[in-house]
């Protein structure tokens, strides 16, 4: 006689509801989500809710991201290590949340870029948990797609913690119609990130575990030098080297690395290194990189000074949910919580120039002849029409499926040029209107709104909160009207 399954205990029967957390700061953004640290209010646990909007969501046809990330989750729930865990999800009339562990010493990327004490030995840990990890995925029939330092977490014993699975890829045969009919729908568009993503996903052909094994190459590669291998202008030139296998090795690469790295940046996905392996990913697990490495039981993770922002220390300090606060979270706090996150990186040095029109009503005509005087000294001078140049910098102009990189002008008139960068050739203006309007959407990410088109646009260097802030004191000052009650 089978035995029947246990009863569901209190706390996964009783349906949870954003009044059952506090929702104390934002730690995270995405294109289409915004990470809050939440702690629950009947045991005091500290979460990661993972919080979509609805409308955005369905406006932009993000739906089929968001149910696969949980059901990839799902699948991954008994995984004891390397995953975060999806502890429950709900949702109300405008939003959906994902409830998720907390990574409390954040994302690997500041520590290979910043940290002066990451070093071969950090290198080596951590490319074995990622193998263990890519393991246990593969064990599961899942292919992650989009596997990069951003997307690596450490949890609060410095283990990794793998994330953000809305565009993983189920290879198991029952899922087999679902993954071709969901092929068909990309036929245009590839899954994953520039500079990690694997030359077949560009070229359309069939996704495999091998792609994740691509980007395996491109993070090690990208923990020793503290640089992608495949790095240009713009995505489509990233995407050009990728294919023609174009980077190269900083001369003090260390030998065993790069062989490995060599092995597994192999554009025929079948020839990686761990590709034909019967038991994955044996021929990795013994290469010489990693010849000191007990895979049965790898240790304690290496000492990582914090001395990045993103260090422990830091994170104890500036994480720490506020006791005043209300659970549940509407529109109102959400605006709030966003605020002071932007609020808090508004210390950061502005770049040059990007303060000059902050009192424009101030600016009188001799002020202008001024400055105009001093411009002419700029090499982006002649691009603007003798327009007196009020902020200008590197923005991702992105249409369809290539980002580009152009140099915005913001000046008086008004106007809004972007010039390519290689060629100095001027490729266009946003056009003004009294019904233009700006929307940050994080850090990075700002949208112009024109009564004909949208501009998606990207800050490299996350000044998004900055662009909109001055494009609006712009048309403020020549559209009033469209400020008035």
């Amino acid at each position: 006689m089978m035995t029947p399954p246990p009863p569901p205990t209190e706390e996964a029967a009783r349906k949870r509801s954003a009044s059952d957390f506090v929702f104390g700061k934002v730690i995270g953004e995405g294109s289409f989500s915004t990470v809050y640290l939440a702690k629950d209010i009947h045991t005091n646990k500290e979460f990661a809710i993972k919080v979509l909007e609805k409308r955005h969501m369905i406006r932009e046809k993000k739906m089929e991201y968001v149910l696969r990330e949980k059901k990839m989750l799902q699948i991954l729930s008994g995984c004891t290590n390397y995953f975060v865990k999806l502890y429950c999800t709900f949702q109300d009339a405008e939003r959906l949340y994902f409830v998720l562990t907390y990574a409390k010493n954040g994302e690997l990327l500041p520590h290979i870029t910043k940290n002066g004490s990451w070093n071969l030995e950090c290198t080596k840990y951590y490319a074995a948990e990622l193998v263990l990890a890519l393991e246990q995925l593969n064990d599961k029939g899942i292919v992650h797609r989009d596997l990069k330092p951003e997307n690596i977490l450490f949890d609060e014993n410095w283990h990794i913690l793998l994330i953000d699975f809305g565009s993983a890829k189920i290879m198991t045969a029952e899922d087999k119609k679902e993954n071709e009919e969901d092929g068909r729908k990309r036929k245009n568009s590839f899954v994953g990130t520039a500079q990690y993503v694997s030359p077949e996903i560009l070229r359309n052909l069939e996704t495999s575990y091998a792609s994740d094994l691509w980007a395996l190459g491109c993070i090690i590669y990208q923990m020793i030098s503290r640089s992608h291998p495949f790095h240009a202008g713009s995505e489509y030139l990233i995407f050009q080297k990728i294919l023609k296998l174009e980077y190269e090795f900083p001369e003090d690469f260390d030998e065993t690395a790069k062989n490995l790295v060599k092995e597994l940046l192999v554009l025929n996905p079948t020839k990686r290194l761990g590709a034909a392996d019967i038991k994955p990913y044996s021929s990795i697990r013994q290469h010489e990189f990693f010849g000191d490495i007990d895979w049965d039981n790898i240790g304690p993770p290496p000492k990582i000074l914090p001395r990045s922002p993103n260090s422990s220390k830091s994170l104890d300090k500036d994480n720490k949910i506020p006791d005043h606060l209300e659970p549940g979270l509407d529109s109102e706090k959400a605006s709030r919580l966003q605020l002071d996150m932007l609020c808090q990186t508004s210390n950061t040095p502005t770049r040059k120039k990007s303060d000059g029109n902050r009192n424009l009503a101030n600016l009188d005509s001799s002020e202008i002849e001024r400055r105009l005087e001093l411009q002419k000294l700029d090499k982006w001078h002649n691009l603007v029409e003798g327009n007196l140049i009020l902020k200008q910098g590197l923005v991702d102009k992105r249409k369809g499926l290539f980002a580009r990189r152009r140099m915005f002008l913001l000046t008086v008139g008004p106007n809004l040029y972007y010039v390519d960068p290689a060629t100095m050739v001027l490729k266009g203006r946003i056009p003004w209107s009294a019904e233009l309007r700006t929307e940050p959407k994080n850090f990075k990410i700002f949208f112009v709104h024109t009564p004909n088109r949208t501009y998606y646009l990207e800050d490299p260097e996350g000044y998004a909160l900055e662009w909109c802030k001055s494009i609006d004191e712009v048309h403020a000052y020549y559209f009033p009207q469209s400020v008035l009650p």
